[in-house]
């Protein structure tokens, strides 16, 4: 490196020779436009686990004749891949800002956030298929065995849960959790059943349980889908009221009016708003900025502002004198 160079920083884009254009500056906003590190841990080990205790089930499902253990196991073989993703969005949601990629990639993590979420509604009608498949022609089913097998995949489903839960700010790992909570729901559908069968009970009592897990799962599902796809359309962030938010900055001293305003999310959590606004007087900006950007990140926790005056008139004019050469 030649002496004199200075060396390239993640996050700013050239401009021009000798010229930069930061992507993040000092009182601008706190978002740093990348995920925060944390979460991946706790998804390498669910992804670790959940597979594992798949190829158990899978094996156990043989030994028992357990049509319900075999197919828990592709369910869980399902989610450990989920789990992967999620991961991997985990980790390139903390690459910075680039010329490129001037927002980030933290929103890779709510695109698999839904995709997950997709692909557990596709697991929660699969179920409730086979459930009535089954209350039509009941399978036989160990009950002991399958009793054993899903106390093990209950502690490891427990372990794996708590583990993600911890980290309830981030959507993907919210999503991953309502795959985690699937399986835990399962393994105690799978217990209870197991034992009713042991004791006699009806066969039915499987996939009725089933269809009330799938049903509690559908629940939690629905909600990451609707948080994501809010974000994804770059809607007005749940919580705020966007017409109050144009008519507090209207009520600023200094501007007239406020019109093309737009409020999204970068991601779950974190709001951005643009908006012209007509201002009385050029020489008021710089107070009527500070007021407004104080008031966003007051009143409605958005810092991320970008916000573009329009004058009804000018600042006073300057002076001019004319400075003639002596004779």
């Amino acid at each position: 490196m030649g002496a004199g160079h200075t060396p390239r920083q993640p996050g700013a884009a050239e401009t021009a020779p000798g010229h930069r254009l930061s992507q993040h500056r000092d009182g601008d906003s706190g978002y740093a436009h990348r995920s925060r590190p944390h979460g991946a841990v706790p998804l390498a080990v669910a992804v670790v686990l959940t597979l594992g205790f798949a190829v158990v089930e899978l094996l156990g499902g043989l030994w028992t004749g357990s049509l319900a253990l075999i197919a828990d196991a592709g369910h869980m073989a399902t989610d450990a891949a989920a789990l992967l993703f999620a991961l991997a969005a985990n980790l390139i949601a903390r690459r910075p800002v680039s010329d490129r990629h001037s927002f980030g990639l933290a929103r890779v993590e709510v695109i698999a956030a839904f995709v997950n979420a997709l692909a557990m509604l596709a697991v929660v009608a699969w179920i409730f298929y086979e459930a009535i498949d089954r209350l039509r022609t009941p399978v036989e089913v160990k009950g002991l065995g399958v009793f054993a097998i899903a106390a093990v995949g209950l502690a490891i489903n427990i372990l794996v849960a708590w583990s993600l839960s911890r980290d309830r700010e981030n959507v993907n790992t919210r999503a991953a959790f309502v795959h985690v909570l699937g399986d835990l729901l399962g393994s105690v559908a799978a217990i209870a059943a197991g034992l009713i069968i042991y004791f006699g009970g009806p066969a039915m009592v499987d996939p009725l349980l089933s269809m009330f897990v799938a049903a509690l799962i559908l629940r939690s599902t629905i909600g990451v889908l609707r948080e994501t796809l809010l974000v994804l359309m770059d809607s007005v962030p749940e919580g705020i009221d966007y017409p109050q938010v144009g008519r507090a900055l209207a009520a600023i001293q200094g501007i007239k009016s406020v019109h093309d305003l737009h409020i999204w999310s970068m991601v779950p959590g974190r709001g951005a708003l643009s908006a012209h606004v007509l201002v009385d007087d050029s020489a008021d900006w710089p107070r009527v900025l500070r007021q407004a950007r104080a008031m966003l990140r007051r009143d409605f926790g958005i810092d991320h502002v970008t916000l573009q005056p329009e004058w009804l008139h000018r600042g006073p004019r300057r002076r001019r004198i004319d400075i003639k050469p002596a004779a």
